[in-house]
Parts: structure tokens; sequence; C-alpha cells
């Protein structure tokens, strides 16, 4: 499956979640935080009021309830419009 955002919406691969262990525990995917940063994989066309600034490839960073996560061929992408993009990384 294929996906094209529509106006002011990214496509956002989250980052692998690092995973922390501390003494020989391991923590479990329910504990561990969620990743607040990702590459772009696809960007809609804009709307007339805003015009878009991401590109695909760009690594971004997004708020902690940003965005809605789908399941994108078996993997956890976010959708979300441009302004829950909080920064580009460079």
């Amino acid at each position: 499956m294929k996906l094209k955002p529509l106006a002011d919406r990214v496509i956002v691969q989250p980052t692998a979640a690092e995973e922390v262990t501390a003494s020989g525990i391991i923590i479990p995917d329910s504990a561990k935080e969620k990743p607040l940063k990702g590459t772009v994989l696809a960007v809609g066309n804009g709307t007339k009021d805003e015009e878009m600034i991401l590109k695909e490839g760009d690594q971004v960073l997004y708020g902690k309830f940003a965005g809605t996560e789908i399941d994108l061929n078996g993997d956890k992408v976010l959708v979300m419009r441009q302004s829950e993009v909080l920064a580009v990384i460079e």
C-alpha cells in the first residue's frame, strides 16, 4: 500500500526507540518512551494559506502526542499536519 498525504499533511517514520536496560532488567515496549524524531516519507501539496516547507527525507522533531499512528505495510508511521512538526534537524 502506498499513501499520498493531502493538503498540509506529512507521513513520518519514527526512529526506532532505544532499548534501555538497567542492571540487566529489560524494559517492556509499553514502558519505552515514544520517539520524538523521525524521517519524512511523503508530503502533501500544502494549502493556499500554508506552503509545504518539509520535503521527503527531512529528519524532524515532533511533539509527544503529534499525529495519528497507522500501520503501513507492517511498519508504524505517523500522519500529521506540517504545523505539528517542531523542527527540522540539519
